[in-house]
């Protein structure tokens, strides 16, 4: 069986008139869009025209819920309940399925932005919000977990269909989670390094931690960043080496 594996970026993160990501460049490098649903990013026009590349290219749509914090960009938490935490999800699932109807597109996975992600996975009560939302909305979304997480219990224990992520440019801890972007070290702007990560990463199912341990962890997909500079080349990269190991790049849950 060929291998495969799935690339994932975020999507459509423009607002208005000010521009975020290089979206044309990067959609045909990929192979699953995670679309920003208005909370942290983007705007209607935005998302549909999103919806309308991603299909374009042949790219998996899936949703980007985040906290309702624009002016933060989703990277602050918030005191929300699990109650409003499901309601925010919905609120932006249904936002997108409006996008994805008038394209003739289904909506493939769901993968939380932001504070909301970096607490669901350690948050096993966050975690649980969020995955009963995806399934309360469509039981057949895959919930897109950090691997290794609360997140993936979270899901697994309602059924829910999953995919375990790794990211291709940030450094991880001891502990298997994403050094905070605050600290030195947390996003890796060397392309060689990026690339052999990867290839560790999808090939060896480890990853070598800031402080030099090797970490076994679970590769379905990977996220590439198209908002830094260089990311498309980036991304090429990755995919080049990729498909030079054999590996077919491929929309999770599509093995």
């Amino acid at each position: 069986m060929k291998k495969t594996i799935d690339l994932n970026c975020d999507m459509g993160e423009s607002y208005g008139v000010y521009r975020l990501g290089e979206d044309q460049a990067a959609m045909p490098l990929i192979s699953s869009a995670n679309v920003a649903c208005g909370f942290h990013a983007s705007d209607p026009d935005n998302m549909w025209q999103t919806v309308q590349l991603a299909k374009k290219h042949g790219v998996a749509v899936g949703a980007h819920p985040a906290y309702p914090d624009l002016v933060g960009f989703g990277r602050r938490q918030m005191a929300l309940s699990d109650t409003e935490i499901e309601a925010a999800m919905l609120y932006q699932l249904g936002a997108l399925q409006g996008f994805c109807r008038a394209e003739g597109v289904k909506m493939h996975h769901v993968k939380a932005h932001g504070a909301l992600y970096n607490k669901a996975e350690k948050d096993a009560d966050t975690a649980m919000a969020i995955a009963k939302a995806i399934q309360k909305f469509d039981p057949s979304l895959i919930m897109v977990c950090m691997a290794g997480s609360v997140m993936v219990e979270a899901a697994k224990s309602i059924g829910l269909p999953y995919a375990q992520e790794v990211f291709a440019d940030r450094a991880y801890t001891a502990q298997g989670t994403l050094v905070a972007r605050k600290l030195p070290g947390a996003v890796i702007h060397d392309l060689n390094e990026v690339v052999a990560r990867v290839m560790q990463m999808v090939e060896k199912q480890t990853v070598t931690t800031i402080d030099g341990q090797e970490l076994p962890l679970c590769a379905d997909t990977v996220c590439v960043h198209g908002d830094t500079p260089g990311a498309v080349e980036m991304i090429a990269r990755i995919r080049h080496a990729l498909e030079a190991a054999g590996f077919a790049v491929q929309a999770m849950g599509s093995r």
